[in-house]
């Protein structure tokens, strides 16, 4: 029997694969990318299944999946530390295991689902840190290499990080197809190590954990102290996967927030959150939004799309013109925060895509703002 996507992936939607691959060493996994490529089929390498939103109709080619983990530390230079983690390990085991050796720089980017080798493609982030503030390097496939492929190694400038963006990633995006050039299968992170007899503590660079951790923005708590202090927050808000708890069965945040001219923010109610977020090539000012707040606020409430979600004053009424919710209940807003669009139990891929269409074009026609998907879909479009 084929292995379905559903059974693979944190919104536990997604048809079955044509072929499937379990690749428990690298080797295996190599081995597995090389025989798809060589035969023309395509290729889709699965990690944590955390960002992916595979078509109810399933993928016609080859899912490998990186089953293969370890940490291991490469070297370590006064305080810094070299830990190498591989692809396929969870990455929260892996920031679990960096607080247990008391090395900071991940302790914020706990919680967040998926696998260690997926975190440089989207250059996942949270509560003021990002994994491009540690990636060193990264050893990956290059599908494109001259001889069928090559093992190669990809600095962090080499990798072009953007807001959850990489040129992994964009290999993926620009290029058309369900897998990247590059196929991650390690990759190399820069902690560090407290001085002998020291508490290891870490920057507090987010004003809500600080608030929640009770101190200053940019003061320092131990690495234990945030860990758990992020791991509340995110239970709080449905992102930290728990099997019996509907509003964890989703992609995490559905849409990035918007980089846009700093002239949009003048469009937006007072009130609207906005930071500075550099220039454009051109030299326009660019201000990035908040997805949450633009979701919120132009009516799309928790448990949107539900059929017992009474909405607010202004809110848009998810439940549908029978009263059994948008996409039959099936599918809906986090009840307890509004960038999750999640699977109450038995949804379909399309049944998610319902409520992130409803979302999406009601935020553009409120706000004129166009919010963009964080996961990878494949085989449908939003």
């Amino acid at each position: 029997m084929s292995e379905r996507l559903a059974d693979h992936t944190t919104t536990r939607v997604g048809g079955p694969a044509r072929a499937w691959v379990t690749a428990r060493t690298e080797a295996e996994a190599l081995e597995a990318v090389r025989a798809a490529d060589a035969a023309g089929d395509p290729l889709f390498v699965l990690g944590g299944g955390s960002n992916t939103l595979m078509a109810d109709a399933g993928f016609d080619g080859t899912v490998v999946r990186l089953a293969f983990d370890g940490i291991e530390v490469l070297r370590e230079d006064g305080g810094d530390v070299l830990v190498r983690v591989a692809a396929g390990h969870a990455w929260d085991e892996a920031v679990a295991w960096t607080v247990e050796q008391g090395l900071g720089g991940v302790e914020a980017l706990s919680g967040i689902p998926g696998s260690a080798g997926a975190t440089p493609v989207q250059n996942v982030g949270a509560y003021g840190a990002d994994v491009s503030q540690v990636l060193v390097s990264l050893r990956a496939w290059d599908r494109q290499a001259p001889g069928g492929g090559a093992v190669v190694e990809l600095g962090a400038d080499e990798l072009r990080f953007g807001y959850r963006d990489s040129i992994i990633k964009r290999s993926m995006v620009e290029g058309g197809a369900p897998s990247p050039r590059w196929i991650v299968l390690s990759i190399d992170l820069r902690l560090r190590r407290a001085a002998a007899g020291a508490e290891p503590t870490a920057p507090v660079r987010y004003a809500q954990l600080a608030r929640a951790l009770g101190v200053e923005e940019g003061s320092h708590a131990t690495l234990r102290t945030v860990r758990e202090q992020v791991l509340a927050l995110r239970a709080s808000k449905g992102m930290v996967w728990d099997e019996a708890d509907r509003d964890t069965w989703s992609t995490g945040s559905y849409f990035t927030n918007p980089i846009v001219p700093a002239a949009v923010r003048a469009s937006l109610p007072e009130g609207a959150p906005a930071f500075a977020a550099g220039t454009a090539e051109d030299g326009t000012e660019l201000v990035k939004l908040s997805a949450a707040w633009l979701i919120d606020h132009a009516g799309f409430g928790k448990g949107f799309g539900l059929p017992d979600a009474e909405p607010r004053e202004g809110d848009v009424d998810g439940r549908g013109p029978d009263g059994a919710g948008l996409a039959g209940g099936r599918a809906s807003l986090s009840t307890k925060h509004t960038l999750a669009v999640t699977n109450r139990g038995d949804a379909s891929t399309e049944d998610v895509l319902t409520i992130a269409r409803a979302v999406r074009d009601g935020v553009k026609a409120r706000y004129g703002v166009d919010l963009h998907h964080e996961p990878m879909i494949i085989g449908t479009a939003l």
